[in-house]
This record gives C-alpha cells, structure tokens and sequence, in this order.
C-alpha cells in the first residue's frame, strides 16, 4: 500500500486533535478523516531538544524506514498518522522500533473513563 506525506504545519495540527498512542521511544498521533477510499498519510517530528540537526535527521529516516519496512500495512486508509520521535530511537535495536511502531498502529483506540470514574476525591 502506498503512503502518502503530511508536510504541511495544518495538516500537522488537525491530527492533534485525534487520538495519542504512546510508544517507549515515540509518541504516535492518529486521526481518522472519514475518507476511507483515500490512501493514509502519515509525518514525521523531531524536536530540537532531542539534539543538533543531524540527530534529529538520524532519528526521522530510522522511524521512515521502519514506517516504510513495517508499518505501512498496518496502516488504515482515510487515516493520518503523526510519528513524534522521542530520544531513544537512536538507541533501540532497528526491529525493535519496527516492531513497537507497527504495534502502536495496530492499537485499537482505549475507551474513555466517563468522568465520574476519574476523580478519586469524595
């Protein structure tokens, strides 16, 4: 399946408001657009405080590869996906993170506790 690219700062921030998949060594964005015959689209976060320009650009082609390798048919259509790299991508052993990220995408999304349940306070 082919995947297509986010790449613009609007595109990046309506997946924002979409469900947070937390990986170990990345923090994975998705929203459902509701356009199921369209291709998915997923982009790639480094920020600077993970290091200077070429780790941050080390960190983004490990997480396209894997994406590429492993997680693209995983991927659902009519959905965006926002990969936000933490650190440790560098670290981690290269199937490893394949593996996580595949994973983090097949994740069906967690129910909400309703708001009662939240609060421990009586």
């Amino acid at each position: 399946m082919t995947v297509g690219r986010l790449k613009s700062r609007p595109q990046f921030l309506a997946v924002r408001a979409g469900e947070q998949r937390r990986g170990r060594n990345f923090l994975l964005e998705v929203l459902d657009r509701n356009a199921p015959d369209e291709a998915p689209r997923v982009g790639f976060t480094v920020t600077k405080k993970h290091g200077n320009a070429v780790a941050r650009n080390r960190m983004r082609r490990r997480i396209k590869e894997a994406v590429r390798l492993h997680a693209a048919e995983a991927m659902q259509p009519g959905h965006d996906y926002v990969i936000v790299a933490r650190r440790d991508v560098l670290r981690v052993p290269f199937d490893a993170l394949a593996a996580q990220l595949a994973e983090r995408i097949k994740a069906r999304p967690r129910k909400e506790r309703p708001e009662a349940a939240t609060s421990r306070k009586v």
